[in-house]
Parts: structure tokens; C-alpha cells; sequence
């Protein structure tokens, strides 16, 4: 035997702005016939009492209702333009404030660079941009946008910030390699200003890394002049680097095994973890002509 199937009845469904409007037919119709009750008497009268007041109340109740959630619908839609549009504002003064930030970062670099192109003011120098630097966060070595084409020749002197940087190490026609004085094969001759005493200053990159600063050796400093703090610039025995470029201040002073020397920790001058703009010396210490 097949299974019987049973047809579903159709629903009879009306509408909701049909039954309003029947709805609002009917409250008019009833409050005609209650000011019109006048004309009828007694039970009429005392009918139209009990029946047509409280479905007018019904009516009025509903018709509250609806008009109180189309208010709170309008509330709701202008809530929620409003929000969209803060939102939008937030987003907007969001990139603003960061482009401020870049902005003032940008301007101190230049006005740290504007500080050392004054104290280097004997020396030619062109502005570069680092575009490449090594795999660290740290430039111990370094790729900027001037090269040959540029008058960039190998061992030019570069500083920024505070002070010295490195040396070119090698030229491209339109870019050259710098290598720095935190990497671990850089050393470089400096000398402290208070004192005139010589030292050597070695690179050493897990130091910057850990501690923020680099090392020295080969301090003669007998009569223990010289103290923490104290100015620390490139030296004119240095083989490669010109004279009187600042390279950093003493941070710690120990002696040394043999007793005739002392060794400690520099400090840079520069910021090696945040290098943007440089200004390349378009000179070698080969290139300076003797006094006469």
C-alpha cells in the first residue's frame, strides 16, 4: 500500500499594514457611533460604554507602541551614522598622529645630522639614505643610495647623529657598503679629549647588543685622569679615520693584567639600531694635504 499523503492546509495570513489599516477603520468607525450615542437611549448608550471606550484604549495602545519603536528605529539609524562617522574620525586622526610621529622623528634625525655637520664643519660631506642593512637590527654593516657616480670612494669617513659611524668598504655606481664601528673586525684609534691619552676601540657587536656600548683597550692612564664620561674622538694615528670625530664617552674604566694599561666600555655617540640618513666625509685621512 502506497503511504497516504497528507495536503497541508494553507494559512490564511493578512498582511500587517492591512490589518493596521482595518484596525484603524474600525477605532474611527466605534468613535463615531460613541459621539453619536446621543441619538439612542439607555442600553445603547450604557453598550457603547463598556465596549467601544476600551477598544479605543486598545487601539491607542497599540497605535503608542508602534509610533514609540519607529522612534527608537530612527534613534537606532542615527546612533548608528554617528558611530560610522567617529569611526571613520578615529581612523583619520589615527594615521594623522602617525605621520606627526614620522614627521618629528624625521626632524630630529635631520637636526642631529644638522649638529654634527656643524662639529665636522672642515669636512665636504653628501647626505645618503640606508636602503639595505644587515640580517640584526643593529647596522654593523649597511648599503646607502650614493656611490661612485656620487664621488663615494672607499674608507670615506661616514657619521650621523652623534658622531662617527664607520667607513665605506666598497663602491657601487650608484650605491656603496659601510661598515661600522660596532662590527666585530672594526677597530679604530681615538683619543680623549680631556686628556690627550690614545686608546683603541674595538668593535663588538654581542656588547652593543646586550649593553649598549663598545669596547676599548691600550689606555695609558697612569695618574688615572681620566673619568667616566669623558669625550672619546677619532685619533690622528688612526690609519683610515680622520681626526677629531666623535665616537663616544667612557663608561667604565678597569686596568689592565700587566698594570701599565687600562681598558673599559665606550658609550656611542650613535644610535646604531636606528639609522635612517647618514652624511658621507668626501675625503680619506690619505687625502688631507700636510701642513706646510
Amino acid at each position: 500500500m502506497s503511504p497516504v499523503v497528507k495536503k497541508k492546509k494553507n494559512k490564511f495570513t493578512l498582511p500587517g499594514k492591512y490589518l493596521l489599516m482595518i484596525l484603524t477603520g474600525l477605532c474611527v468607525l466605534l468613535m463615531i457611533i460613541t459621539f453619536r450615542t446621543d441619538l439612542f437611549e439607555g442600553p445603547l448608550r450604557t453598550v457603547a460604554g463598556y465596549v467601544v471606550v476600551p477598544f479605543q484604549k486598545g487601539i491607542a495602545s497599540v497605535g503608542g507602541y508602534l509610533y514609540d519603536r519607529a522612534e527608537e528605529m530612527g534613534r537606532l539609524q542615527d546612533a548608528l551614522r554617528e558611530n560610522e562617522r567617529l569611526q571613520q574620525e578615529i581612523a583619520d586622526l589615527t594615521m594623522e598622529n602617525a605621520q606627526l610621529q614620522q614627521d618629528r622623528y624625521e626632524l630630529e634625525n635631520l637636526r642631529s645630522l644638522y649638529g654634527i655637520d656643524e662639529e665636522t664643519a672642515d669636512y665636504e660631506k653628501t647626505g645618503a639614505r640606508v636602503i639595505a642593512s644587515d640580517a640584526t637590527n643593529w647596522f654593523y654593516s649597511f648599503t646607502i643610495d650614493k656611490g661612485s657616480e656620487d664621488g663615494i670612494g672607499v674608507d670615506m669617513n661616514v657619521i650621523a647623529g652623534g658622531g662617527l659611524v664607520g667607513r665605506v668598504v666598497s663602491v657601487g655606481p650608484n650605491y656603496a657598503h659601510v661598515l661600522s664601528i660596532i662590527a666585530d673586525n672594526s677597530n679604530v684609534y681615538g683619543t680623549v679629549l680631556t686628556t690627550s691619552a690614545n686608546l683603541l676601540v674595538s668593535g663588538d657587536l654581542q656588547s652593543v647588543m646586550t649593553d649598549g656600548v663598545i669596547r676599548f683597550e691600550q689606555l695609558s692612564d697612569r695618574d688615572d685622569q681620566v673619568r667616566q664620561g669623558d669625550k672619546v674622538v677619532t685619533s690622528d694615528i688612526s690609519s683610515k679615520y680622520l681626526p677629531d670625530i666623535p665616537i663616544g664617552y667612557i663608561g667604565s674604566i678597569e686596568t689592565a693584567a700587566n698594570n701599565m694599561t687600562k681598558y673599559g666600555t665606550i658609550t656611542p655617540a650613535v644610535d646604531f639600531q636606528h639609522l635612517q640618513e647618514v652624511l658621507v666625509i668626501l675625503e680619506t685621512k690619505q687625502q688631507i694635504p700636510e701642513e706646510e
